[in-house]
C-alpha cells in the first residue's frame, strides 16, 4: 500500500456501493436529490458511557485492522474512522447472522438504536472542534464529516433504513441511473468525492466497479486541515539518516525543534504527542527502540494504547521528526475484514434485508484509498472507503532527546474523546 503526506490537512472519505450488476452518465447538476421525512438529530441524548465505550470499540477495530494491513512489508496509512462510519451505515441494513458477524468484527457492542445515535454524537463533537484555529495552509482549521447516499432511481429502500441514515448520519439520497449509465454515475460520485476531499482522493471507485446491478452507494467523507500548535522552523530541517528495519539507512529531511510536549517512555519505546492548533486534536507518535519495532507492533492493542496515552506528561523534548508523504492507490479490504470475522457479509448467505426488505444483497468488495503529508507547518491527510454491495447469483526539565530516525507508528486523534481518525506506520519516509 503506497501513500503520500504536508501541513496538517486530513481527509477521509468512505463510500459504500450497493451493486446488483454493471451500466452509465449523470452530472451533479442533473440528478434529483430526495431525503427522509426526518431531519438530522442535532442534539442526540447519548450517555457519556456509551460514547466512551464506542470510541474504545472503534479503537479496538482500528488496531485489529492495522495488524491485518501491517502483514505486508510496507508503509501503512488508512482512516479507521471513515471505515467504521461507512460500515456502521451498512450495518443499519444488516440482519441476522450478517449483523452479528459484522458487529463482532467491528466491535459494535451497542444495540442498533444506541450505536447510530452514538456515532451521531461523536460526529457532532468532532464538528465542534477547531473554532478560531488555523489550518496548515494558512486558512481556517477544517474538520468535517459528510455522508450521502446514491441510489438507483426506480428501486425502493425501506423507510426505517433511510430514516436511520438521515437522523444519525445526515445523509440525503441522490437518485442515479446505474442501469443505463453506471459509468456516468461513477464519474458523478467520484467528482463529489474529489470536491469533498479538496481533490486529494481521485478515482475512488475504479472503472468497471459499478454496473447495471448497482442499487446503492453510501459515501462518508472526512476532511481535516490543521497547523501544528508549535510549528517547526523550515531552516532547522536538514537531511539526516533514517534507519530501516533491516539496519540499512536512507537519507530523509529531518525537522527539528525543542519544545514542551506530552511525552512518555517505557520498556522498549518512547512516545510523544504533537497537538494541532487549538489543542483539540493531535498526532501521537510511538517510536519503538531499535530492534524492537516488530515485537512492540505485535503487542499493540487498545488497552496498551490507553496505557501509553495515560502515561503522557509534559517534558521538554528535543524532537527530530522526518517529513513524509504517502499516497496510495485504491486497495481492497475484503480479505482483511473476512479474517476479522465478517466473511458471511461477502457471500450469498448475507442478509441485508434491512435495506430493501428482500435480502438479495451482499457486499462485493470494500475499497479504501488514503493520502497523508506531514511537514513543518502541519499535516494534510485524506482517505476514502467504498463498500460495494451486489445482488446474490510529557514535565518540564532537561530536554528529552527523541530522534524519530527509525520506523514508527502514528495516530491522528481527537484529544477529548480519544477517537482515532487516522492510523499508520512509517517504515521508510522516502
Amino acid at each position: 500500500m503506497r501513500m503520500v503526506m504536508p501541513p496538517f490537512v486530513c481527509f477521509a472519505l468512505t463510500v459504500l456501493a450497493s451493486v446488483i450488476s454493471p451500466a452509465c452518465s449523470t452530472n451533479l447538476a442533473d440528478h434529483e436529490i430526495v431525503s427522509s421525512s426526518l431531519s438530522r438529530d442535532m442534539n442526540p441524548a447519548v450517555p457519556t458511557d456509551d460514547l466512551a465505550a464506542q470510541v474504545r470499540a472503534n479503537t479496538a477495530f482500528a488496531l485489529d485492522l492495522y495488524h491485518e494491513l501491517a502483514s505486508a512489508p510496507d508503509n501503512v496509512f488508512f482512516s479507521p474512522h471513515s471505515i467504521s462510519v461507512a460500515l456502521a451505515m451498512t450495518w443499519a441494513g444488516a440482519r441476522g447472522q450478517t449483523a452479528q458477524s459484522m458487529a463482532q468484527a467491528l466491535h459494535f457492542d451497542l444495540p442498533q438504536e444506541r450505536l447510530h445515535s452514538t456515532f451521531n454524537a461523536l460526529d457532532l463533537a468532532l464538528a465542534s472542534r477547531g473554532h478560531g484555529a488555523q489550518g496548515s495552509d494558512g486558512k481556517e482549521f477544517r474538520l468535517r464529516s459528510v455522508n450521502s447516499l446514491w441510489a438507483q432511481k426506480d428501486v425502493s429502500f425501506l423507510a426505517p433504513f433511510l430514516d436511520v441514515l438521515a437522523v444519525s448520519y445526515g445523509a440525503v439520497v441522490h437518485l442515479m441511473d446505474f442501469v443505463s449509465d453506471a459509468e456516468g454515475a461513477r464519474q458523478t460520485i467520484n467528482a463529489w468525492v474529489e470536491e469533498q476531499t479538496e481533490e486529494r482522493i481521485e478515482n475512488l471507485i475504479p472503472e468497471g466497479t459499478l454496473g447495471s446491478l448497482t442499487r446503492l452507494v453510501l459515501v462518508n467523507a472526512v476532511y481535516f486541515n490543521a497547523a501544528w500548535a508549535d510549528q517547526f522552523e523550515a531552516g532547522d530541517t536538514r537531511t539526516e539518516p533514517f534507519i530501516l528495519l533491516d539496519g540499512n539507512s536512507v537519507s530523509a529531511p529531518m525537522m527539528h525543534q525543542v519544545e514542551s510536549f506530552p511525552y512518555a517512555a517505557g520498556p522498549g519505546y518512547q512516545a510523544v504527542e504533537l497537538p494541532y492548533d487549538g489543542q483539540e486534536l493531535s498526532m501521537l507518535i510511538l517510536v519503538p527502540d531499535t530492534g524492537s519495532f516488530t515485537s512492540f507492533e505485535t503487542q499493540l492493542n487498545a488497552d496498551r494504547l490507553l496505557e501509553i496515552s495515560a502515561s503522557l506528561s509534559k517534558r521538554v523534548v528535543a524532537l527530530g521528526l522526518p517529513r513524509w508523504e504517502l499516497k496510495g492507490l485504491t486497495f481492497s479490504l475484503k480479505e482483511k475484514l473476512s479474517h476479522l470475522g465478517m466473511g458471511v457479509a461477502f457471500t450469498d448467505q448475507a442478509d441485508f434485508s434491512g435495506m430493501n426488505g428482500v435480502g438479495d444483497l451482499q457486499i462485493h468488495d470494500i475499497l479504501h484509498q488514503a493520502f497523508i503529508k506531514v511537514n513543518e507547518t502541519g499535516t494534510e491527510a485524506a482517505a476514502a472507503t467504498a463498500v460495494v454491495i451486489s445482488a446474490t447469483s510529557a514535565d518540564p526539565g532537561m530536554p528529552v532527546l527523541l530522534r524519530v530516525d527509525r520506523p514508527f507508528i502514528y495516530l491522528i486523534r481527537d484529544r477529548a474523546t480519544g477517537a482515532v481518525l487516522f492510523l499508520g506506520r512509517v517504515l521508510n519516509p522516502n
